[in-house]
């Protein structure tokens, strides 16, 4: 028998009613996504999801929307109507990013081409974080084409939404709208985990994966009316412009979790229904 030199005496094991609580939660759904959730490491890509959208998508979009007329203020009209800010706040987030009409005139060619190359780098972060949902070796690097392709589509998304014209009705224009953005999301996430991934995933098993992404989307919204929106104003009057940066930095970090926390829930989804149809199929 060995003696411990520290003197230490070593835990006793926990009871087995909390090892039998333990096994059980570990196997429900929601274990499950947390222990792969962890160790695909969410929050990090989250967090490195937030800080290239903003250092790198936020210049490409304000440029995008600063030469589209029909675009207003450009893409602050944009992250306004999708932070679901109020008029106070708003005006705080135009504030942050200027007069959209003047981004062409000051951004020079060497501007232009870095922004092209991190947007791709943007498009390669979401790209990686979507293999390691799916458990998928790194794409070669002839595949950066659909970077390119992820981006563009990413683009004409952001305007469609943000020049869609408001249904009239003060109770049927806000709900189409709300349900043209559920739809618009679920088919934009559903074809860009198509081609970030090569095909390598079959569009049915895409589909869980879209359509939480597009739920979790509406639901960071109307977290985003009780929380960030106040925030936004709060905190430009107590740390002025560098406040609001803050506070969209949340924001998106929240996006990023949507993003690849709904494509995690539904690879959970995809290969629950398949092993109840495999069970079944055995059962009969």
């Amino acid at each position: 028998m060995t003696e411990n030199p520290s003197g230490a005496q070593p835990p006793p094991p926990p009871p087995r009613w909390f090892r039998r609580l333990d096994r059980r939660l570990r196997a429900s759904p929601l274990g499950l996504a947390w222990i792969r959730g962890r160790d695909m490491e969410l929050m990090h890509r989250s967090m490195g999801f937030a800080a290239l959208g903003f250092l790198t998508l936020v210049p490409v979009l304000v440029l995008v929307a600063a030469a589209e007329p029909a675009s207003g203020q450009g893409f602050a009209r944009w992250l306004g109507q999708a932070v679901g800010v109020t008029h106070d706040s708003q005006a705080q987030v135009e504030r942050l990013f200027g007069v959209p009409n003047t981004a062409l005139q000051r951004t020079t060619a060497f501007g232009l081409a870095a922004l092209a190359v991190f947007g791709l780098t943007f498009g390669s972060a979401v790209q990686t974080g979507y293999e390691k949902v799916w458990d998928l070796p790194t794409a070669r690097w002839h595949t950066m084409w659909r970077h390119v392709v992820f981006l563009a589509l990413l683009v004409l998304a952001l305007l469609g939404f943000t020049n869609t014209p408001s249904p009239s009705g003060r109770v049927t224009g806000p709900l189409v709208v709300v349900v043209l953005d559920v739809l618009g999301t679920f088919v934009f996430f559903w074809i860009a985990q198509h081609i970030l991934l090569g095909g390598r995933v079959r569009w049915i098993a895409l589909l869980p994966g879209a359509a939480a992404t597009a739920l979790g989307m509406l639901g960071l919204r109307g977290f985003s009316q009780l929380v960030f929106s106040p925030l936004i104003a709060s905190s430009a009057v107590t740390y002025g412009p560098f406040g609001t940066v803050l506070v969209l930095q949340s924001w998106l970090v929240g996006v990023g979790v949507v993003v690849y926390g709904g494509a995690l829930v539904g690879r959970l989804a995809h290969e629950g229904r398949v092993f109840r149809r495999l069970r079944h199929r055995d059962e009969d």
